[in-house]
């Protein structure tokens, strides 16, 4: 940023360039803008490379024929590419984001565009987390369900009331680790962006003024 703020201060000192200066300044921002709002979507490619790639080593179906779920194989796959699709959306609007910022010629308009690549990207944060939470809830039922080796506990739990009460604040403390894990997992990888992204526009708006 230190381009941005050598040519504010010259803005700054010289009135009778302050239309030059200010087309400048937009022009530079308009540029950081759009190369930000790529990497988010170069990155966001390549993260559904990397869960691709480990669900290759971790079979779901071999998982599910060794349990008495396997007649909900089917579900398991219906909610796999759902997600996908739903994942190929995001990408898709990260894309279009991309290029509609890239067309933007207005200080507003860019603005706005800023807002609304944000406001995806939490969308989309919050949605992988909230299948997240889903995944482990659902492998713990499972698990709890159908392993012989958590016989013993089953019993316990169904027989004392301590026991399922410690049971579940391990569940729930368990999911709230593996969350925690993959909200500061998101916030490395898009947070920098972001904040980036919104000093764009904190920027944007001293022009507008």
């Amino acid at each position: 940023m230190k381009e941005l703020d050598l040519l504010k201060k010259d803005w700054q000192k010289k009135d009778a360039f302050e239309q030059v200066s200010e087309g400048e300044i937009y022009k530079m921002l308009h540029m950081k803008s759009s190369s930000i709002v790529k990497w988010i979507f170069i990155i966001s490619i390549l993260e559904i490379l990397l869960w691709t790639s480990i669900s290759v080593f971790f079979n779901t179906d071999d998982y599910l024929k060794n349990t008495k779920y396997e007649e909900f194989e089917v579900y398991f796959q219906a909610l796999n590419f759902l997600n996908y699709g739903v994942i190929l959306v995001f990408i898709y609007l990260f894309y279009k984001n991309y290029v509609i910022i890239t067309a933007t010629v207005s200080t507003k308009q860019l603005m706005k565009d800023i807002l609304k690549t944000r406001k995806t990207v939490q969308c989309y944060v919050w949605y992988n987390l909230g299948m997240v939470a889903l995944s482990l809830i659902i492998g713990f039922f499972i698990a709890f369900t159908s392993n012989p080796e958590v016989m013993i506990l089953r019993d316990k739990v169904a027989s004392d009331g301590k026991v399922l009460a410690i049971t579940i604040g391990i569940l729930i403390l368990t999911i709230a680790v593996f969350l925690s894990l993959f909200w500061l997992f998101y916030k490395l990888l898009y947070g920098i962006l972001l904040k980036r992204l919104y000093r764009n526009y904190n920027e944007l708006k001293k022009i507008d003024l």
